[in-house]
Order: C-alpha cells, then sequence, then structure tokens
C-alpha cells in the first residue's frame, strides 16, 4: 500500500514543467525551487511511510498541493524569524521577548549608525584610529561617578574578563550565598573557572561575615568579588557584609574588589515602588575597583555588559587579548549612548524611557484602559467568552527585583468553548504573537507591559482566536 502511495509521486522534473512552478523560478530561480521541492518531496516520503499512512490524502500529491508547500516553504525561507510580539505577561524585562523595549532615541540612533559610514573609531580632527569607547565612556563615568569605563558584549563577557584580567591563576574569594546559577544554565563557578580564576568560598549560605573574607585572605589572593543574587533572595537569618565593608577590607590588603551588581540601577527604584536593587553609584563611592552591569535590564538599553572602575583597573581590562573578542559593535554602541542620555535628564526619564514608563502606570491608568479595552470586547464578542478585570502583580524580570511585585491591572479572559490553554496558544500564533499567563480556567493579560498602541491588535488578536474556537 505505502508503495503505491508513494508511486504517486510526481518527479522533480515534472514539476518544475508546470505554469506554477515556472512562476516560482521567475520569482525566485530555478536552482532555489528545485532544491526546495526535493525537500518537500523527501516529507511527503516520510509523511507517507509512518504507520498510519493507509489514510494519507491522496490528493495531496497532486502537483498543484505540492507546489503550494513549496511556495510555502520558500516564504519562510524569505520570512524573519524575528518578529514584533505584544506582551501581555506583566513581565516587564521578559529575557523570552528581548528583554527592554528600547526608548526612541536609541532606534534612531541606531537607525543612524546603520544607514552609511559612522565615526565608530576615527578621530575626526587627526583622521587617525581612535577607540570605540570614546562614545560611552564619558557618559558612564558621568552617570556612575567612576574615573572610566568600557563595554562589552553582555555582563557574563564582562564578569569573565575582569576576572581573566585581574585574577587569572589566583583565588578570589566569594560568598558561598552569592555563588549563583541565572538563566540558561549560568553558574558563576563555572564562569570563573573559565576565565582562569580560583574560586574561595567563604561563608555559608546565608550567613557570610567579614572575618570569613579575613580569614580566607593569603598569598595566591587575587581578589575580592561580591556578586548581586539576582533571581532569589535570602531572607530571615542572614548576613553579609555591606560592599563599604568589603572595601576597606580590600584597600588593607592590597586587593582590587569586584562588584558583580548584575541588572544595574542608575537610580534609586523606590520612586516606583521598588526598593532591593543596589545602585552602581553607590558601589562606586564605596571603593570598588570594578563594577559591572547589564546594559539591557534596568538601564534599558540594547544588549551589553558595562564595566566601570578605576582608571588603572579600566586600562589592564581594555588591553587583555580577550576585551577584542568581546567588543561592541557600532549599533550596540549607537542604542546605549541614546539610551544612557535619557538619565541625565531624570524629571522626563518616564516620559522618554518604556521600562520606566512601564514602572510609572498608575493602577488607575491601567483600570482606564482596561475599562475601554473590556467594553470594546464586550460588545465586537457577544458569545465566546467573559471578559473582566482583576488585580494582579506585574515583575520587573530577567533576575532584577526577584521578590517584589508592582500592583497592576489583568484583563481576565474565560473562554466558553475552548480550554484557556488553547486560547493562550492561539494567541500566540496571531500576527502579531500576543503573550499572556494562563491561571486556572482563564487568559490573563497585564496591562503594564502591553504598550498602549497596541491595545487594538489585542483586541483584534483575541476576536479572531474566539472566532476560531
Amino acid at each position: 500500500m505505502t508503495k503505491d502511495i508513494l508511486r504517486k509521486l510526481p518527479s522533480v522534473d515534472s514539476l518544475m514543467k508546470t505554469k506554477d512552478a515556472q512562476a516560482l523560478i521567475k520569482e525566485h530561480s530555478r536552482e532555489l525551487v528545485v532544491k526546495t521541492a526535493r525537500g518537500v518531496l523527501q516529507e511527503l516520503r516520510s509523511e507517507i511511510r509512518k504507520p498510519d499512512a493507509k489514510s494519507f490524502p491522496v490528493a495531496e500529491l497532486s502537483s498543484k498541493k505540492i507546489l503550494q508547500r513549496v511556495e510555502q516553504s520558500l516564504q519562510e525561507k524569505f520570512s524573519s524569524s524575528l518578529n514584533q510580539a505584544i506582551n501581555g505577561t506583566g513581565v516587564i524585562l521578559h529575557t523570552g521577548l528581548g528583554r527592554a523595549v528600547l526608548p526612541e532615541d536609541a532606534k534612531e540612533a541606531v537607525h543612524r549608525a546603520a544607514d552609511g559610514y559612522c565615526t565608530l573609531a576615527t578621530d575626526v580632527e587627526t583622521g587617525r584610529r581612535g577607540h570605540r569607547d570614546i562614545h560611552l565612556e564619558g557618559i558612564l563615568c558621568e552617570l556612575t561617578g567612576a574615573e572610566a569605563a568600557t563595554v562589552v558584549n553582555n555582563n557574563a563577557a564582562a564578569t569573565m574578563l575582569i576576572l581573566n584580567t585581574l585574577a587569572q591563576g589566583r583565588e578570589v574569594i566569594v560568598s558561598r550565598g552569592q555563588l549563583v546559577e541565572i538563566g540558561g544554565s549560568f553558574r558563576m563557578p563555572d564562569v570563573m573557572e573559565a576565565s582562569g580564576a580560583i574560586l574561595r568560598e567563604v561563608g555559608t549560605t546565608n550567613k557570610t561575615h567579614l572575618k570569613d573574607y579575613i580569614a580566607a585572605i593569603g598569598e595566591n589572593t587575587g581578589a575580592i568579588m561580591r556578586v548581586h543574587h539576582s533571581n532569589y533572595r535570602i531572607v530571615g537569618f542572614a548576613h553579609e557584609p555591606s560592599i563599604e565593608e568589603l572595601s576597606t577590607v580590600a584597600r588593607e590588603h592590597n586587593l582590587p574588589l569586584i562588584d558583580d551588581l548584575g541588572s544595574g540601577a542608575l537610580l534609586d527604584l523606590k520612586e516606583f515602588g521598588i526598593e532591593t536593587e543596589p545602585v552602581v553609584q553607590d558601589s562606586i563611592k564605596a571603593g570598588v575597583d570594578v563594577a559591572c552591569f547589564s546594559g539591557d535590564k534596568l538601564i534599558g538599553g540594547p544588549q551589553a555588559g558595562i564595566i566601570v572602575g578605576k582608571t588603572l583597573t579600566i586600562k589592564r581590562i581594555r588591553t587583555n587579548p580577550l576585551n577584542r573578542a568581546l567588543r561592541v559593535g557600532k549599533l550596540t554602541i549607537a542604542g546605549m549612548e541614546a539610551t544612557l542620555r535619557l538619565f541625565l535628564k531624570l524629571k522626563n526619564l518616564k516620559d522618554n524611557h518604556p521600562v520606566y514608563k512601564m514602572f510609572s502606570l498608575t493602577t488607575d491608568d491601567l483600570k482606564r484602559r482596561g475599562r475601554r479595552i473590556t467594553k470594546k470586547l464586550q460588545t465586537e464578542i457577544k458569545k465566546g467568552a467573559e471578559f473582566s478585570l482583576e488585580e494582579g502583580g506585574s515583575q520587573v524580570g530577567s533576575g532584577s527585583v526577584p521578590v517584589e511585585t508592582i500592583p497592576t491591572t489583568l484583563l481576565k479572559v474565560q473562554p466558553a468553548s475552548l480550554s484557556a490553554e488553547n486560547l493562550a496558544k492561539k494567541l500566540r500564533l496571531s500576527n502579531p504573537p500576543v503573550f499572556t499567563r494562563v491561571h486556572k480556567d482563564a487568559v490573563l493579560l497585564d496591562l503594564r507591559t502591553i504598550r498602549e498602541k497596541e491595545d487594538p491588535l489585542v483586541v483584534a488578536a483575541l476576536q479572531a482566536a474566539l472566532k476560531k474556537g
């Protein structure tokens, strides 16, 4: 039976003689269409050979149907796999959805840098080669109080580069409670090993005292390091020395102090009801030799690992051969410079920076929007689901502020004829995809992370998904 079905498959040559194939060849090329057709035929052979092949629809083997699959495959080849999405999860810095939404200024700066040549590493006065750090170092020093700065492609790279520069082959003292693992199985002990530094754990998981650091200092000590807890907190019977205390010990023993700050807050977030994130400027004031943090989390720019600190320390890091392997390109520099400039005018930050606008939205703001959306949905979708608003909590995300949430308003959708899981899947498969939460028998959309201009798209996606349901 299987052989009989396989015999019905047309040859590539016969397919290429059809008008439909000729149209595809005209649009693409014969070579590409032939290659794609062979792939489609191979897929069909595999489908036919499956155990349930007896029920395989023979109509799917017509030249017209096969060429429709070829056309679809070609469309997929030339379509971007990285597409815009609507974030209804309530996680503001959602790693899977690209973390921070870039400010308009940053998008415009990236476009300018991409639209032709640019002054990436050239001194316009002398015409000679310059250093790309010049674009970001000045503003980073102004914002953080550091003496010098450099930027690499992410904070993991920054951490590894610092350790390799300052402590290769030597011990780095770290509290046992700070040996973090974050997303993607990124583990601090593994990064330290890859850098060539030797991990020296001190203290216990919940308590590490200053005396533990002092007792661990020896002839082979290369540095003392503090690591931000990132995506977890130790609460209750817990203690860690302050960065000021560690700075005093490091100076007394002539050791560099490294501070891995993780998310990298450039301002006190208490204004937004967020209280537990360390501020970069406080670390620099405490006298650390070098601090590193992410550029695409609380700064809200493109992905980058920012390194700030003392001039001599940054000079050593900059001359490490690894620095060239980890450096950022012109588009990152352009986007980061424009994003950082927004922090020079803090009073306008929430108006010009999407992340801080999301932080600052009040529940009253969100309820007003929610009522408009709910009314629209109830008018246009009279059957198929119940719509209501309820209170909830948004998360900062990306390892930032893991315990605290920001009060928010949720659009609750309870579908009548399909499960909440199925509705969530239909929304993810819409164009653009809409990502949500699922709780019990309802789909929840957090209005804090849905931009107001996206509200009509959310309504349209729900209409389409519930209609199909």
